[in-house]
């Protein structure tokens, strides 16, 4: 067996793979999550629009023809599963099956396959959506809207924990039959329905917009406000925004909004209704800004099974470790260039430190990276890649130190859009002491522990055991001297016969 094949076994066996299916009212979907039990990896992500709630609203039937073409996936589904050998699957229905008069009969057909589904209330399925938010947003306080097929989904939450719930039957395929009542009817009905959620307004904080559709409307905010980024994980919309563009999209045409990217075909049909639902909305829990997840049902499934300790590790620091490990940049390495270089933090340590250390191990891995590559990795990693808990600031700011630890002091564009520019000085600061760090002695631990970088008012000191007084050459020189530089600091180079455990040093004069 080969040194990859060997690595990603041993990784199989200490986070074995794990399944969720979901049986929606719109869509039946199977992921299947790899890596960290914190920051689970997609590895397959497949579904099928069955529509299965289509016709609740006029038969209370799953339709023939969906329920076939829903099977036809889960068989699918079932076969993928057993190829790969997937032990750790949860198969669950949310409303379609619950209220059909059909549903138990679907059910058993899904369970013939081999799958053991399981149905879930409304107040689970809401539940469920809510903890996918706190797995997301960790310390997230406020209101969690899940907008399904069949229901949507609105659950308060805070202190890592679900109040109250509610599951009311105002789902995208529903709406349609409610708004050609007129404008009026439809108004008095949801507000009716929302009447019993009062509780909402008693939970300050934003309103968490969980489902595809709600994405579909992050896709079409951010390209309307030309937003430099493309994940909708993580975007966030003040209300009188969010109602200014529901009031444009009601009257939208779908053939329209299919033309913008992250807005599918499915998505464009049911964003003007979602966006009438919207205003009445945000008139009953009256958040303090929109923050559009990604995360929902099925990452709330697997987060309610962690336990306390599982559950409060940090999901940037455990995504990045599981993506920049079998890259060759372990964690305990990253760690040891962070220390080395922590007199060159500076600003809010509290919040920044996470951010340091993550792009520390991120640095490591694009030094794996061909060098041709780097420039265009180090944007698609920060920028692109979905990282659980980072926000814009915390993405460029991390962008600039990979920038930094290529040599490079000019920076995208985009970047000023996302974060100050006291933020990317910082984060540029950072690069640039990992590309200091590795140089010296190709990162090795010996080097680190026989030197250290101190930041003093005048000069950059750095000190050298005289054991390692050969790596005081070039080009080591000359990336220390452009670090002094930008920091207009006076660089000083110190060997001696020093003790590098944390025992205070002389002044330098």
């Amino acid at each position: 067996m080969n040194k990859s094949r060997s690595a990603k076994w041993q990784r199989r066996l200490m986070q074995p793979p794990r399944a969720v299916i979901d049986i929606g009212s719109n869509t039946v979907r199977m992921v299947i999550y790899e890596g960290t039990g914190r920051a689970p990896e997609v590895v397959w992500n497949e579904k099928v629009a069955a529509r299965l709630g289509r016709d609740l609203s006029l038969t209370g039937r799953i339709p023939d023809e969906a329920a076939d073409e829903a099977l036809g996936a889960l068989a699918r589904y079932a076969l993928i599963i057993r190829d790969l050998g997937i032990d750790d699957v949860q198969t669950v229905a949310t409303a379609a099956a619950r209220e059909a008069e059909n549903g138990a009969e679907f059910l058993d057909r899904v369970a013939d396959l081999g799958l053991e589904p399981r149905l879930l209330s409304g107040e689970e399925e809401a539940r469920a959506s809510a903890m996918g938010a706190l797995g997301a947003f960790p310390g997230a306080k406020g209101v969690v809207a899940d907008l399904g097929g069949g229901s949507l989904e609105l659950v308060s939450i805070a202190k890592n924990a679900c109040h109250e719930a509610a599951s009311l039957a105002l789902g995208t395929l529903r709406l349609p039959a409610l708004r050609a009542a007129g404008q009026d009817a439809f108004a008095r009905h949801v507000h009716d329905r929302l009447a019993g959620v009062g509780w909402a307004v008693a939970h300050p904080g934003p309103i968490y917009m969980i489902g595809g559709t709600w994405r579909a409307l992050a896709a079409y905010a951010m390209r309307y406000f030309d937003y430099p980024l493309t994940d909708p994980h993580g975007f966030t919309l003040a209300p009188d925004d969010a109602r200014r563009l529901a009031g444009e999209l009601v009257a939208a045409k779908p053939e329209a909004l299919m033309d913008i990217s992250g807005i599918t075909p499915m998505r464009a049909h049911y964003l003007p209704d979602a966006a009438a639902l919207l205003r009445p909305l945000l008139d009953a829990v009256e958040p303090d800004e929109l923050v559009f997840s990604s995360w929902g049902i099925r990452e709330g499934l697997l987060y309610a099974r962690l336990d306390p300790a599982q559950m409060r590790a940090d999901p940037l620091l455990a995504g990045v470790a599981a993506y920049a490990g079998p890259r060759d940049a372990s964690i305990t390495e990253a760690a040891l260039l962070a220390a080395w270089t922590v007199e060159l933090a500076d600003g809010d340590g509290r919040v920044n430190e996470r951010l340091r250390l993550a792009a520390a191990q991120l640095s490591g891995a694009l030094q794996r990276v061909e060098p041709n590559l780097r420039s265009s990795h180090a944007i698609e990693w920060a920028l692109g890649k979905r990282w659980i808990d980072l926000d814009a600031r915390g993405r460029a700011m991390i962008c600039a130190a990979l920038f930094g630890s290529m040599g490079r002091t000019e920076l995208p564009d985009k970047l000023r859009e996302l974060a100050s520019d006291d933020d990317l000085r910082e984060g540029m600061t950072w690069g640039l002491g990992f590309r200091l760090a590795r140089r010296l002695g190709g990162g090795s631990k010996v080097s680190l522990t026989t030197s250290a970088l101190r930041r003093k008012k005048k000069r950059l000191v750095l000190r050298l055991h005289e054991s390692r007084a050969a790596l005081a050459n070039y080009p080591a020189t000359l990336d220390f001297e452009v670090l002094a530089n930008w920091l207009d600091l006076s660089p000083k180079i110190k060997i001696g016969n020093f003790e590098f455990s944390g025992l205070d040093e002389e002044e330098d004069g």
